[in-house]
């Protein structure tokens, strides 16, 4: 089934593009959501004035997405977590709602769902997670994890 976007959708178009889906998915999930359309000739034309002031506002919108990926771009989170000694393996991990929550302390306020971890980390060492603020900018912070043990040292000191 050919359907025209109405919203972005990563990992399948952008706002005005036709693209084809499989039937189950524009039915059960675009269409219900108002995320896409039938690509027919009339909603093309009655559509049409929809999609360009979107994507006019996703354009002024990509302008404050830059700086904020700049001021993103500099910060480095540090997790203290607990670890097995001899393999750095964590008890546990850290996932993206806790660079979420970290990034809200500091004064970010930036969804869980747009964080994405390279790897899962499940072991000590320096990460980088990237944050999808806009459809074409993607911010890249470094997530360091170190051991509890090193924290305590440190703050007695």
């Amino acid at each position: 089934m050919n359907v025209i976007l109405l919203e972005h959708i990563d990992e399948l178009g952008a706002v005005g593009q036709t693209v084809k889906v499989k039937d189950g998915y524009a039915r059960n999930f675009l269409l219900p959501r108002k995320l896409a359309c039938l690509a027919t000739e009339k909603n093309m034309n009655f559509y049409r004035t929809i999609i360009e002031a979107k994507r006019r506002k996703m354009e002024k919108l990509r302008g404050s997405a830059e700086q904020l990926a700049e001021q993103l771009g500099q910060i480095n989170l540090t997790f203290f977590r607990k670890s097995k000694d001899q393999d750095a393996r964590l008890f546990g991990s850290v996932t993206n709602s806790d660079v979420a929550a970290a990034l809200t302390d500091q004064g970010f306020d930036v969804e869980r769902k747009r964080i994405v971890l390279s790897e899962p980390i499940k072991k000590i060492g320096d990460y980088t997670a990237s944050i999808r603020i806009h459809p074409e900018v993607v911010a890249q912070i470094k997530v360091s994890v170190v051991p509890e043990e090193e924290s305590q040292d440190a703050a007695g000191k």
